[in-house]
């Protein structure tokens, strides 16, 4: 079934600045009505390097992975993450927009640092392919060249080092975290390009989702490069749990619940066939640490969404100093190690976007959305290959493929289609590997028991 976008038609366009634009989340309200369609995809443009293509037989995961964890971490570029990661290509300086070199600074995983990533700063830092302007017309200054110290972030590598890491992964949009996250459920965004705003409401509200306020807007992007008309942050587009259920198969995302910082990144709660029918959103779960209990439990479904709190996100303005970032993965990854459910698992550690830190790989171009900067990932399975990076090119879409080909369910038509299917990353003809515990700071009792709201909720 093929769902159609609901929007508000010919609403003019609303600049808006690298500014909070989320306050605190709101109850649970009605969904958009109906209207002009937003403005559509149109086929996707030659990409540069083309992905392999992939055989029309079932792929060697059919049969061997009967679940799909997709965990969904915020705001980081492969420069900035893994740094100096053997294998992997990383650089420890940059061009500047004026030709001269600066180096990256080590930074704290915990430090304040939030460089804007709107549509428009990707527009800058890419300067024209020139990549060259971080610092340039951007009121953070050299803020966006850092990266992020091993010792912060050691399960991370831990993860990288024991599975496969990719240094060609790219977000699939230009832009900040509402519409990547609606990459990574349905390999599309409506065109949308920026973040939920609402000029005419000063008071709590879910703005990124079906919970909005009225006259709640975001922005799209045309082919022309051109902003188009604004539309509401409730959608109604088709997605793989569309598509999954369709031929018999499950699926759940874990997500923090309205009012908790994190939700914004629910992207399930923009999706007004899911989040306005009862029997559906019943598959959104909160808290989203319910994940650690039912992997362990060995009760996940065919695929899983993970998405953090702002305590566990990895953002650069987190809510605690403590950073539960690399150890809510590895919690969640060691459930699931430890579960019944581990030979026949494959793990997606990957983060929503660039989070305006700086990168040095020219992103492809498939069309006027994306591809975006690059964003580390890491396939962490019983079959993925022994400390393995892949320098083959994957965007979001990649791992949408990867499951609708591991199910053999239908491509959505978006940037599933044009992706590869991350086979390069695994090994299927291997022994399984047994699990080793991920060693982290934090372990899942003290997750559980951290504060899971205590800064104004992350804009983007």
């Amino acid at each position: 079934m093929q769902w159609q976008s609901d929007t508000f038609s010919h609403i003019a366009f609303t600049a808006i600045g690298c500014v909070a634009l989320l306050s605190a989340l709101s109850a649970c309200g009605g969904g958009s009505t109906p209207a002009a369609a937003a403005p559509q995809m149109p086929p996707a443009q030659a990409v540069s390097p083309t992905p392999a293509p992939t055989p029309d037989s079932p792929g060697p995961m059919v049969g061997r992975i009967k679940h799909v964890v997709i965990i969904i971490q915020e705001n980081r570029t492969t420069d900035n993450l893994f740094n100096g990661f053997p294998g992997a290509d990383t650089v420890m300086s940059a061009i500047k927009h004026d030709g001269t070199r600066v180096p990256l600074q080590q930074a704290a995983l915990g430090d304040p640092i939030d460089p804007c990533h709107l549509q428009s700063c990707f527009v800058a830092d890419y300067d024209d392919g020139k990549m060259d302007g971080w610092d340039d017309a951007r009121e953070d200054g050299l803020t966006s060249y850092t990266y992020v110290r091993q010792s912060d972030i050691q399960p991370y590598w831990t993860l990288a080092s024991r599975y496969t890491l990719a240094d060609r992964m790219f977000q699939d949009n230009t832009g900040p975290s509402f519409p990547a996250h609606l990459y990574l459920i349905a390999g599309q965004a409506a065109s949308i390009d920026g973040l939920p705003f609402n000029n005419a409401y000063d008071g709590p509200g879910a703005y990124w989702s079906c919970a909005a306020p009225p006259k709640t807007l975001v922005t799209t992007l045309l082919p022309s490069g051109e902003k188009g008309p604004s539309v509401s942050p409730c959608q109604n587009f088709e997605t793989l749990a569309d598509d999954l259920e369709a031929h018999g198969h499950t699926w759940r995302s874990y997500a923090p619940a309205i009012g908790v910082d994190g939700f914004q990144w629910s992207a399930f709660s923009a999706i007004k066939h899911i989040f306005e029918v009862a029997s559906e959103w019943s598959k959104v779960v909160s808290p989203e640490t319910t994940v650690l209990a039912d992997a362990q439990n060995g009760n996940l479904p065919d695929v899983t969404w993970v998405t953090p709190s702002l305590f566990d996100s990895d953002h650069g303005v987190s809510a605690s100093p403590a950073n539960g970032g690399p150890s809510w993965v590895a919690s969640v990854v060691n459930a699931i190690g430890t579960s019944p459910d581990w030979n026949s698992t494959a793990i997606f550690i990957t983060w929503d976007d660039w989070g305006g830190f700086y990168d040095h790989v020219l992103p492809p171009k498939i069309d006027y959305m994306g591809l975006g900067f690059r964003v580390p990932l890491i396939a962490v399975s019983p079959y993925s290959k022994h400390g393995y990076v892949s320098h083959v090119t994957h965007d979001f879409g990649s791992i949408l493929r990867f499951a609708e080909e591991t199910f053999q369910v239908p491509s959505l038509g978006g940037r599933d289609a044009t992706a590869d299917d991350l086979r390069d990353m695994f090994d299927f003809t291997q022994a399984p590997q047994s699990f080793q515990t991920i060693q982290s700071r934090l372990h899942a009792s003290d997750l559980l028991r951290q504060p899971r709201s205590s800064r104004p909720p992350d804009d983007d």
